[in-house]
C-alpha cells in the first residue's frame, strides 16, 4: 500500500490552457465549417446506418492517447468512422420517428447555452437563466393560447424539462403526494393511473418510477371507431371498477398526437370524467402541441383549460434541438412540494423570501442547463409567422404524400391524417398471402437502400407503415422521390403489378 509520505512524481511546468480564447476561436471556426459541410452534404449519406454491432469497437483504439492529437485528425475519424455509424436524423429523407428539428437560431442558442455553462439550479445561481425561462414559458403559452391559469402572469407557471418522460414523472409525483395526504402514505399501492393503449410507453415507465404498482397502470383499449383516441366512457367504467375494488384513481394522461397514428384524445370530455373522480389530468402534446401555434390546429387543445398540467416538446417540431420539453402546471405549489430539496449549502435570502423561482424544485435533478436561450432565440429570430409557416409546410407535404398513396389502388390509408404523419400500407386486391408480411418486406426493402427511412407500428391489430414529414431540410422533392422508391419496391414485391 502507498503512504501519504510517498512523494508525487515531478511535473514539468505546464503551458496547458484548456480554454485559450484565441485557440478556441480558431478551433470553433473549424468545427462550424465541418458542421456546415455535414448539413450541406447530409442527403448524400445513407439515412439508416448500415454498420454491424461492434463497428466502432473494431475501428477505434481501446485507450485514449497520452499526447494530444490534432483536431484535423479527429475530424477525419468523425468523417470516416463516426458518421457512417450514425442514423442521420437530420437527413431530408428521414421519415421515420417524429423529427428532432434544428435551425440556425436553435444552434446559436445551444452555442450560447454551452458557452455560458450556467448551472441554474436556483435563482441566485443564475438569475438570468431562471427569469428568461419564466418569460419564455409565458411567451410560448401565449402562442399556444393557453389560459392564464398556466402562466406566471396568472396563477400557474412553466418549466423546461428534458423530455416528456420527465414531465410526466414530475406531475405524477405531484399528483401522488397530493392524493397520499388524503388517503395516507401507507396506501400508495391503491393509487391507479390511466392512459390508452396508444399512450407513449414512457407513461408506464414514469409511473413505475413514481411508485405506482405495474398492476395499477391502466392501458385502455382504443379502436378504429374512435380513430384510436381514448373513449371517455371506457375511462369512466375503468375508474368506477377500480373504486368498487377499493382502489384510488389518481392520474389520467390524455394525448394530443399519439406516436403511432397522431390520434387526439378528447381532452374536454375526459376532463368531465376526471373531475367526477378527483383525478389529475395531464395533456401530453409532445409532438402535435407545436402545430397548435397555428389557429387552425388549436381546436385539438380544446378543454386544456380544465387540465392540471400540459406538456409539449419544441425539439420535435419547433426547431430547437434536443432537449426541450415545456411543462406548464396550474398549481406550482404541488410540483414544488413533491420535488423540493433544501440543503444548508443551497440556502440563500432570495429563496427564503419566496419571491423567486428555484427550478431545482420543479424537476427531478438539481443541476440544469440554460436551455431557455435556445427557445428564446428561435422565438425571437423567427417570430410566430415563420414558425407557423414551417408547421404548415410540413403538413402540406404530408397531405401531398397522402394524396399520392390514396391515388394508387395498390395502397390504402389506414388512419386518417391529422398532422404531418401518414399511416398507410400496401394492400393490393386479390393478394392471398399475409398483408402484414408483405408490408414488412416492403419496409425492409425500402430502408435497406439507405435512400430513405420509415418505421412501422401496429394499431387495432393492423401492421402499417408510418411516413412522418418534418425534418428541417425536407422539401417536396424528397417526398416525391420517397414515393417513387416506395412504388418501385412495391412493384418488385408484387411481380410488376
Amino acid at each position: 500500500m502507498g503512504s501519504l509520505d510517498t512523494p508525487f512524481p515531478e511535473c514539468p511546468q505546464s503551458n496547458f490552457k484548456p480554454l485559450d480564447p484565441e485557440e478556441f476561436r480558431k478551433q470553433a471556426h473549424q468545427t462550424v465549417d465541418f458542421i456546415a459541410d455535414y448539413y450541406k452534404n447530409i442527403e448524400n449519406y445513407p439515412v439508416l446506418s448500415r454498420v454491424k454491432p461492434g463497428h466502432l469497437l473494431n475501428r477505434l483504439p481501446t485507450t485514449f492517447p497520452q499526447d494530444p492529437e490534432p483536431l484535423e485528425e479527429i475530424f477525419k475519424d468523425i468523417q470516416n468512422t463516426i458518421i457512417p455509424s450514425m442514423t442521420n436524423w437530420l437527413s431530408p429523407n428521414f421519415f421515420a420517428y417524429f423529427p428532432a428539428t434544428v435551425s440556425t437560431a436553435g444552434f446559436l442558442g445551444e452555442m450560447l447555452c454551452t458557452s455560458f455553462n450556467s448551472v441554474g439550479f436556483n435563482w441566485l445561481a443564475s438569475p438570468a437563466a431562471t427569469e428568461l425561462e419564466s418569460i419564455v414559458m409565458d411567451w410560448l403559452a401565449n402562442l399556444l393560447n393557453l389560459p392564464e391559469s398556466f402562466k406566471f402572469s396568472g396563477t400557474g407557471g412553466g418549466v423546461i424539462q428534458g423530455t416528456t418522460s420527465e414531465a410526466i414523472l414530475c406531475t405524477v409525483v405531484a399528483a401522488r403526494d397530493q392524493a397520499l395526504e388524503k388517503v395516507g402514505r401507507e396506501n400508495i399501492a391503491k393509487l391507479v393511473v390511466y392512459g390508452s393503449d396508444q399512450t407513449h410507453s414512457t407513461f408506464g415507465k414514469a409511473c413505475r418510477i413514481a411508485g405506482i404498482l405495474p398492476s395499477n397502470i391502466r392501458s385502455i383499449e382504443t379502436s378504429f371507431d374512435t380513430e384510436f383516441s381514448l373513449d371517455p366512457v371506457r375511462v369512466m367504467h375503468a375508474m368506477q371498477a377500480d373504486i368498487a375494488s377499493g382502489l384510488v384513481p389518481l392520474y389520467l394522461c390524455a394525448t394530443v398526437g399519439t406516436t403511432s397514428s397522431t390520434a387526439v384524445d378528447p381532452v374536454n370530455d375526459l376532463a368531465d370524467v376526471a373531475e367526477r373522480f378527483g383525478v389529475w389530468v395531464h395533456v401530453d402534446a409532445a409532438y402535435a402541441g407545436s402545430a397548435c401555434i397555428c389557429p387552425e390546429f388549436r381546436q385539438y387543445l380544446h378543454g386544456v383549460e380544465r387540465a392540471d398540467s400540459v406538456s409539449m416538446s419544441p425539439h420535435k417540431w419547433l426547431l430547437t434541438y434536443l432537449d426541450c420539453c415545456c411543462l406548464w402546471v396550474k398549481n406550482p405549489v404541488l410540483l414544488v412540494r413533491g420535488l423540493s430539496i433544501d440543503p444548508e449549502y443551497l440556502k440563500n435570502k432570495p429563496s427564503e423570501s419566496k419571491s423567486v423561482v428555484d427550478y431545482k424544485d420543479w424537476q427531478v435533478g438539481v443541476g440544469r442547463r440554460f436551455r431557455s436561450l435556445r427557445l428564446w432565440l428561435v422565438l425571437r429570430n423567427y417570430g410566430a409567422g415563420k414558425l407557423q409557416a414551417h408547421i404548415r409546410s410540413d403538413v402540406q407535404m404530408a397531405k401531398a404524400f397522402e394524396a399520392l398513396v390514396d391515388g394508387d389502388p395498390r395502397f390504402e390509408i389506414v388512419v386518417p391524417r391529422q398532422f404531418a404523419l401518414v399511416c398507410f400500407r400496401l394492400n393490393p386486391a386479390g393478394r392471398v398471402d399475409s398483408v402484414d408480411e408483405l408490408n414488412r418486406k416492403l419496409l425492409d426493402s425500402v430502408n435497406s437502400t439507405g435512400r430513405l427511412y420509415m418505421t412501422h407500428t401496429v394499431v387495432g391489430g393492423v401492421y402499417l407503415l408510418r411516413f412522418a414529414v418534418g425534418s428541417t431540410l425536407t422539401e417536396m422533392r424528397h417526398v416525391d422521390a420517397a414515393w417513387e422508391l416506395i412504388k418501385e419496391k412495391a412493384g418488385v414485391l408484387l411481380g410488376g403489378i
